[in-house]
């Protein structure tokens, strides 16, 4: 048997492997195609019969995961996504490219409140992006580039009071006559929605989402437990950047956030870059929603994602990246004081790494928020069937909180 360098030259046994969820070490085995086809434990492996051109690779307790799924980002390389014209369309393969190096395997673009007009261009464009992808290749190869699942549409129905850093005049009722109106011809390819269930009493809305397909993700909202948890009956099922936007936990009236913690299935996105919720309040939270079963990572990262910190424009305004974090302001001239939070500019994954180093999180709980949690919440299956060329391998230091990954493959 000789070492592996590719997954598929021949089958290949992966030895000795720590995945997320499993108690034990593990083995994959990877056919001649490159596609998982099996995980079974290593007290097993010595028991099957092994052909002749079996390649083995070893990686030594290694955490091995796929590759993470950010269901919120806003765009990267300098490119929002509500900007998103027919023109810019070659923005995009660039994006999955830095996005696959960033050990993003999928994710969900998604589109702040903005005009009617720019939903829809954005929209049109990112089907179009799409339908292209899917008639340059089959569905079964996974090509070395992150894959758009769909559109992330957070607004335009949101409460103004906890509108954040969306343009309140851009914010709409949340009526199923103005839904059809955003969604246009696309509704399709729109993956999730975020949306403040307190503007709509009869839930017709979120019902009529539910009959596309849509997940319904609460989230820039006022809503009481009761509120939210009768949304959560009508079939919402995520919760949009836990505690940012949203009331906060009180021991008498628990709200939208304490609500989604305690029913069954919801699942909460949060930010794990240490800004917008502090490492003890993250702490609280992980603890309360179990882990990966019930919160999953967002990256929440704004256009100037893979770019240096400094000044870039933001719709008509302006925003301000200082160590990662992104703060808008009306102009220049506004000290950066009066500026609201807009969100980061650091990768999925290190929200993964922030957790380990912080003592919150063991590095497979944290690798499972990033990688698993949000495949989960939008129904993606697991390892078997999955590409070998999407494996991450993580590596623990000994006597350090320092967690690394690369590409396996």
């Amino acid at each position: 048997m000789t070492e592996a360098k590719t997954p598929t030259a021949a089958r290949t046994d992966i030895l000795n492997v720590r995945l997320p969820g499993c108690k034990d070490l593990q083995m994959l085995a990877v056919n001649k195609t490159g596609i998982i086809q099996e995980v079974c434990p290593m007290d097993a492996v010595f028991k099957r019969i092994c052909p002749p051109d079996l390649q083995v690779l070893d990686v030594a307790g290694d955490w091995l995961s796929l590759g993470g799924v950010d269901l919120q980002i806003n765009g990267a390389l300098g490119f929002a996504f509500p900007d998103l014209e027919s023109k810019h369309i070659e923005m995009l393969p660039k994006i999955c490219q830095f996005l696959w190096n960033q050990g993003v395997d999928a994710f969900v673009p998604t589109l702040v409140t903005t005009s009617l007009d720019k939903f829809r261009r954005s929209l049109s464009t990112i089907a179009d992006y799409i339908r292209t992808v899917q008639t340059a290749a089959p569905a079964t190869i996974k090509p070395n580039t992150a894959e758009i699942l769909g559109v992330h549409l957070e607004g335009p129905f949101l409460n103004p009071q906890k509108r954040g850093a969306h343009p309140v005049e851009f914010l709409l009722p949340l009526t199923i006559e103005n839904v059809k109106q955003v969604l246009g011809d696309c509704a399709d390819i729109v993956k999730i929605i975020t949306l403040a269930p307190e503007l709509d009493s009869t839930g017709e809305a979120i019902s009529y989402l539910q009959s596309l397909g849509i997940s319904v993700s609460l989230g820039h909202s006022q809503a009481t437990a009761e509120q939210a948890k009768q949304a959560f009956e009508r079939g919402a099922s995520m919760v949009t950047h836990a505690f940012n936007a949203m009331p906060s936990l009180h021991h008498r009236e628990p709200g939208l956030l304490g609500a989604a913690i305690v029913y069954p299935g919801v699942k909460c996105g949060l930010i794990a870059d240490g800004k917008h919720v502090s490492p003890t309040m993250i702490d609280f939270l992980l603890r309360a929603g179990r882990y990966e079963k019930g919160i999953f990572l967002v990256s929440d990262a704004l256009a100037p994602l893979g770019l240096p910190d400094g000044v870039y424009p933001w719709d008509s305004r302006q925003i301000e990246v200082r160590k990662g974090t992104a703060w808008v302001r009306l102009d220049y001239h506004s000290p950066l004081e009066s500026a609201t939070l807009a969100g980061t500019t650091l990768p999925l994954l290190a929200g993964v790494q922030n957790l380990v180093e912080w003592g919150i999180c063991d590095a497979e709980s944290a690798i499972a928020l990033a990688t698993e949690s949000p495949r989960r919440a939008i129904g993606i299956s697991g390892f078997i069937g999955q590409s070998a060329n999407q494996l991450l391998r993580w590596n623990l230091k000994p006597g350090t909180k320092e967690l690394t990954w690369h590409r396996l493959f």
